[in-house]
């Protein structure tokens, strides 16, 4: 009776220690298969991460060297531009404030305006010259083109025309500005683009 009861208690024993041990073996197994399936997602995730890292940056890398071309393409401009306006003011100014430093010279060309208007039968005129130089001019214009005061034209004087002179109907319907500036910015933007091709293209 003792052994049977001894045999008995070894064999539940044995028999709860294997089946124990199976179902170790069987939740060792699926946490295994779910730590590599785990694992796997983590990786493929990982390398989705990396290839969007990857493309972000080469995008990035795309858009900046872009960015850079256009800028240096700009400031490469700018620079040919400016050296081209140094060459032709170097160019153009002195001679044009020489001449406009000619009063001989602006009282010919003024004269051949006022008688130019004339024969077309317009005297309704504002001239309008340098206040800095009223003393001279007033004197000089009233003697010179007194019969031309007589039918309209009107003689003014401006703190606004520090070169030359400006013209135009009396009504202020229009005014032609001649001064050195005027006549250096006309003859800038004339020669800039023959200065550009003649110092730049190849």
């Amino acid at each position: 009776m003792q052994t049977k009861l001894q045999e008995l208690t070894e064999k539940i024993y044995s028999e709860g220690v294997e089946k124990a041990k199976l179902e170790a073996d069987a939740i060792i197994k699926a946490a295994q298969e779910k730590a590599k399936a785990i694992e796997q997602e983590a990786l493929s995730k990982a390398d989705s991460i990396v290839a969007e890292a990857e493309s972000k940056a080469e995008s990035l890398k795309l858009h900046i060297e872009s960015e850079l071309k256009m800028s240096i393409g700009q400031a490469v401009a700018a620079l040919k531009q400016t050296i081209a306006n140094t060459v032709c003011m170097k160019a153009i100014q002195p001679s044009v404030k020489e001449l406009f430093g000619d009063k001989e010279f602006l009282k010919g060309l003024i004269g051949n305006l006022i008688k130019g208007f004339a024969e077309k039968g317009a005297m309704d005129l504002l001239l309008i010259l340098p206040e800095k130089d009223r003393q001279e001019l007033e004197t000089y214009y009233k003697n010179q083109l007194a019969s031309e005061l007589n039918k309209g034209l009107e003689l003014s004087f401006s703190d606004g025309v520090r070169s030359g002179f400006k013209i135009g109907p009396a009504d202020g319907s229009y005014i032609i500005s001649f001064s050195d500036t005027d006549f250096t910015n006309f003859f800038k933007d004339y020669l800039r683009p023959k200065t550009k091709e003649i110092l730049f293209d190849k």
